[in-house]
């Protein structure tokens, strides 16, 4: 193959260097197969990213190179790839590329761009976003038949809130569920919302499902990480290339399929048969837009009711008004004394040994 070539993806030409340089060895897979992956998904892969400030998870050198997360926007971004201004939790801003066109996917691809992360917000208004996402999160002792009978109990609780989910799978154990919401609530709210809808499905099924942030605490359950609701936060796109041997994708499904459905059976090789058999199955995902006040109430509830306030941010992220502690229990209980008894205290009454 040559050193170089040249895509036509619409009005635009994108040019593709090394096009022969191989990705995922275990598979064979080139550049040139990641680009043209992207091509044939390219209206789903638009879909979800289409003004969209989006972190770019580069491997120049393929999956066993070495690889690094791009916010800002390089400097040779051609002048037809917009950008949306973003700010981070410590204040900073960037600005980082909002895809237009799936010639931006292309181009992206071309820089070794595997996996797209874009932010839950349009580069209109960045500080209110448009999803709710919901990452549900095998710990060690499950497996992702475990996240399925959690995504469909989850089903149900976003039902009663008047939420409508749209299930995908992560690329690898996990299945994200994404809420397409008007965007008027701030990032902070809408977090207050995924915890609340997170503990509502902990309730139901306290055995199999937990909210608990540290990994101490978590026990053979799965993990509904509200953090990925935090600002600068971001989950990978629909239709994204994970960094994996096997070149998994991440796969939107109907809810007709999460039950049958397996992670193995979406790759970069099969996802393109698919989407020509049956398009993007979230292409209506942006046309019914919900409203967060159920849940927000349900917040409200568990607060006054029950005590229930916020959970620790992520800890890049700055203190925020009512967060607990932010540290892990077992170094907080180190920390007051051994069993959590402060270091002067009297030891328990009972027998002497």
């Amino acid at each position: 193959m040559a050193d170089s070539l040249e895509l036509t993806v619409g009005e635009r030409t994108v040019r593709l260097s090394h096009p022969d340089k191989v990705y995922f060895p275990e598979r064979g897979f080139t550049k040139y197969d990641l680009a043209t992956y992207y091509l044939s998904v390219g209206d789903g892969i638009l879909r979800a990213l289409r003004d969209r400030p989006t972190t770019l998870e580069r491997y120049p050198d393929g999956v066993t190179g070495e690889s690094f997360f791009q916010k800002r926007a390089p400097k040779n971004l051609p002048e037809w790839i917009p950008t949306g201004r973003i700010a981070f939790p410590s204040g900073r801003y960037a600005d980082e590329i909002c895809p237009t066109e799936t010639a931006a996917v292309l181009w992206a691809a071309n820089l070794g761009c595997l996996t797209f992360h874009p932010w839950p917000v349009r580069r209109a208004d960045t500080d209110h976003p448009d999803e709710l996402r919901i990452d549900l999160d095998p710990q060690p002792g499950t497996e992702y038949a475990d996240a399925v009978r959690a995504a469909l109990e989850l089903r149900d609780v976003l039902a009663g809130l008047g939420l409508t989910g749209w299930p995908k799978t992560s690329g690898g154990r996990g299945l994200h569920v994404f809420v397409p919401i008007t965007p008027q609530w701030t990032f902070v709210q809408v977090r207050r919302a995924a915890i609340a809808v997170a503990r509502e499905l902990e309730r139901r099924a306290p055995q199999r499902i937990t909210t608990a942030w540290w990994k101490e605490e978590r026990g053979k359950k799965i993990f509904v990480d509200y953090n990925q609701t935090a600002r600068d936060r971001t989950i990978a796109s629909a239709y994204s290339v994970r960094p994996r041997p096997h070149a998994p994708v991440s796969a939107p499904l109907r809810w007709d399929e999460v039950a049958d459905a397996v992670p193995e059976d979406f790759d970069l090789a099969t996802m393109p048969a698919r989407f020509a058999d049956v398009g993007d199955v979230h292409a209506g995902m942006d046309a019914e837009p919900c409203g967060l006040q159920a849940a927000l109430d349900l917040a409200d509830r568990d607060e006054r009711e029950h005590g229930l306030g916020d959970l620790p941010y992520p800890p890049e992220h700055p203190k925020m008004k009512g967060e607990p502690k932010r540290v892990q229990p077992s170094r907080a209980r180190k920390a007051d004394g051994r069993d959590g008894r402060a270091p002067d205290a009297d030891p328990p009454s009972g027998p002497s040994s």
